[in-house]
C-alpha cells in the first residue's frame, strides 16, 4: 500500500536577511519538499527590508531565481506561497505572476490559504485586531519601502546576538491573544470556526506553539531560525 504523501509549513526563514540562519534548513526543506504533495510557504521567506544584497533589483531577483529552482525540483510537490508583510514588496509581486505561470506547481496568495480544514497565513494579523481591509492597507504602506540601511542593519544585529529580542517577543505573542485575533480575522473573512476550520498554520510572531488549542481550533507555529529562538519545518494536516 503506497503510503499517502504529505504536506509542509514553513515560514520565517527571512533569507537575505544577516540575522537569519536560515541555511542550516534549506537542505530540509528541498528533501521534505521532495517527497511532499504540498509545501505552503509561509510568508516572510524572504527579507526586502532587511536585504544584505547590494541592490533591490538583485534581491527581487535571487527570491524569483530560489522559488523557481526550489518549484522545478520537485516537479511532484504543490507548492503554495503565502506572501507575508516583509516579502510584501511591489517588485517582487509583479514578478510573481510570471513565475505562477511558467511553473504548473507553483502558486501564490496575498494573504492567506485554505486547503481542506486547514488555514495557512503568514500571522501578521495578531499584531492588532485587524479585518481584511485594515490588513490590505497596512500592507499597501510597505509596498514600496526601501531596505534599511547599514547602521540600523548593525544595531539590530547587535540586538540578536544579545538576545534581546527574546523576551519582546514572548511577552508580546501571549498564545491566547494571537489566537483570538487571527481568528477575529478568520471570522470576518468567512474563514472562521464555524466553517469546519480545525487548523490554523501561521508565522510572523517567531514563537513556536504546538497544538495550542483555542475556540476549538488547533494553532500551531514553526518560529523563526534567529539566535536563541526555536524554528521547525512542520507537517501540516489538511
Amino acid at each position: 500500500m503506497e503510503t499517502a504523501k504529505k504536506t509542509y509549513f514553513v515560514s520565517d526563514l527571512h533569507i537575505f536577511s544577516s540575522r537569519s540562519q536560515e541555511h542550516r534548513y534549506l537542505d530540509e526543506v528541498g528533501r521534505k519538499a521532495a517527497h511532499a504533495a504540498a509545501f505552503v510557504l509561509g510568508g516572510d521567506i524572504f527579507d526586502f527590508r532587511w536585504s544584505t544584497m547590494a541592490s533591490g533589483e538583485e534581491t527581487v531577483t535571487r527570491a524569483v531565481h530560489w522559488l523557481h529552482d526550489l518549484a522545478a525540483a520537485c516537479p511532484a510537490c504543490r507548492f503554495h506561497f503565502v506572501l507575508g508583510n516583509h516579502d510584501y514588496h511591489e517588485p517582487f509581486l509583479e514578478r510573481l505572476d510570471h513565475l505562477e505561470s511558467r511553473l504548473d506547481n507553483f502558486m501564490w496568495y496575498p494573504y492567506y490559504l485554505r486547503l481542506g480544514r486547514s488555514v495557512f497565513l503568514h500571522g501578521d494579523v495578531a499584531d492588532r485586531k485587524t479585518t481584511a481591509q485594515k490588513l490590505a492597507d497596512r500592507r499597501s504602506r510597505g509596498l514600496n519601502r526601501k531596505p534599511r540601511g547599514l547602521l540600523a542593519n548593525r544595531l539590530y544585529d547587535f540586538a540578536i546576538e544579545k538576545k534581546m529580542h527574546k523576551p519582546l517577543v514572548e511577552f508580546a505573542r501571549r498564545k491566547q491573544t494571537v489566537a483570538r485575533r487571527i481568528l477575529a480575522y478568520l471570522d470576518d473573512i468567512g474563514e472562521g470556526p464555524s466553517t469546519g476550520v480545525a487548523n490554523v498554520y501561521f508565522g510572523h510572531t517567531h514563537l513556536e506553539i504546538s497544538d495550542f488549542a483555542y475556540r476549538g481550533v488547533l494553532f500551531h507555529n514553526g518560529g523563526a531560525p534567529i539566535n536563541g529562538l526555536r524554528f521547525r519545518v512542520l507537517e501540516a494536516k489538511t
